[in-house]
């Protein structure tokens, strides 16, 4: 899969902080558990400067699409706080909150299902204007088509409807309706993972050149580490509810911190039948554990390669603190002891 490299975060860390996401959580009780929950979001922090792209990954279940529509104010959080700039969106309510959702968008994860079969292209895109007022008669047909023509799309689709299209220019068709608004910060909840790898790439490259032209600010969310690795410019790696690492790009797949990390990237296919003959992958033990019940201490111990059971690991949960090089932080009381051997057979090769 080609795409263009996303540009180094070292040469946007002058950039202001638009998105300051503080100890967030976001708990969906279970009825008939005594009052049981599932901790899907569970104390997580981390920031977004202007203009960057943050990719959040991890495995399924781990928390990355409920902590993306808490940011979005689709879900309400059950505490901490969603800074956008300056601005708790938590705290927002009526027209203040209306507002707001005017600078941050949403592009699904699923083209088939995020849009309405019963509208056309041109409805479903209008839709946001229509909810704000924002153009009408001439001028509304004419945002239409220029935001066909931005996305790829012929602009005389209007009148179609989404069963007419591929799979990839529905997400094109959603990709268009998230830009109608203006926005500054879009999450993108796994945009390319319903699609076929060489319509990954062209969605992909869309994005980047959005974000070039537009000043657009992205939470990328995935589970495809080679495809974060072509547009983040730093990488949150997400077990369990919790952020276990932040790096930027290069070192953590250079030198990752955490074992979860390594091993997600021990997993990534090289494409060297050599190489990827005699490199070994680092097991995992078991399935992700329930976030309604998650383990006690660090939570990725009981899968962890270099957990000390009984001991510190089952028992002292480790804070996001610095280790490894400068930018870069990890929740592991033994972080970086995995040899950079397993880290440098795994990484991708360079584009």
């Amino acid at each position: 899969m080609k795409v263009a490299e996303a540009t180094p975060s070292t040469e946007r860390r002058v950039d202001p902080v638009i998105l300051r996401v503080e100890d967030v959580y976001k708990h969906f009780p279970v009825g008939g558990l005594g009052g049981a929950a599932v901790r899907a979001v569970d104390g997580v922090s981390f920031e977004i400067r202007r203009g960057e792209t943050l990719g959040l990954v991890g495995e399924s279940g781990s928390g990355k699409s409920t902590l993306g529509r808490v940011i979005t104010a689709l879900h309400p959080a059950s505490g901490g706080s969603v800074l956008f700039e300056g601005k708790d969106v938590t705290k927002l309510r009526g027209s203040k909150l209306r507002q707001i959702r005017r600078q941050l968008q949403i592009i699904f994860q699923d083209p088939f299902a995020s849009l309405d079969p019963r509208m056309t292209v041109g409805e479903i895109i209008a839709e946001p204007l229509d909810n704000y007022g924002l153009a009408r008669g001439r001028q509304r047909q004419l945002r239409i088509q220029e935001l066909l023509r931005v996305v790829g799309l012929n602009p005389n689709f209007t009148n179609r409807y989404p069963h007419e299209f591929s799979g990839g220019q529905r997400q094109r068709i959603g990709i268009a309706k998230a830009l109608a608004l203006n926005p500054s910060l879009i999450v993108c909840d796994e945009p390319v993972s319903a699609l076929d790898v060489s319509i990954q790439a062209q969605i992909i490259n869309l994005l980047q050149d959005l974000q070039r032209e537009f000043n657009l600010t992205y939470l990328f969310i995935a589970h495809d580490l080679a495809v974060v690795r072509h547009i983040s410019n730093r990488i949150a790696v997400m077990y369990l509810g919790k952020i276990v690492e932040i790096a930027d790009r290069i070192d953590i797949y250079d030198r990752p911190q955490h074992p979860y990390t390594s091993a997600l990237l021990s997993s990534i296919p090289v494409p060297d039948p050599r190489r990827e003959a005699n490199r070994e992958p680092i097991p995992l033990k078991g399935e992700i554990p329930s976030p309604v019940n998650p383990p006690s201490g660090c939570r990725f111990h009981t899968r962890c390669p270099i957990a000390r059971a009984p001991g510190v690991c089952s028992e002292v949960e480790p804070p996001l603190v610095a280790h490894g090089r400068p930018g870069q932080v990890a929740a592991c009381h033994f972080a970086g002891e995995l040899s950079a051997r397993s880290a440098t057979e795994a990484r991708l090769p360079s584009a």
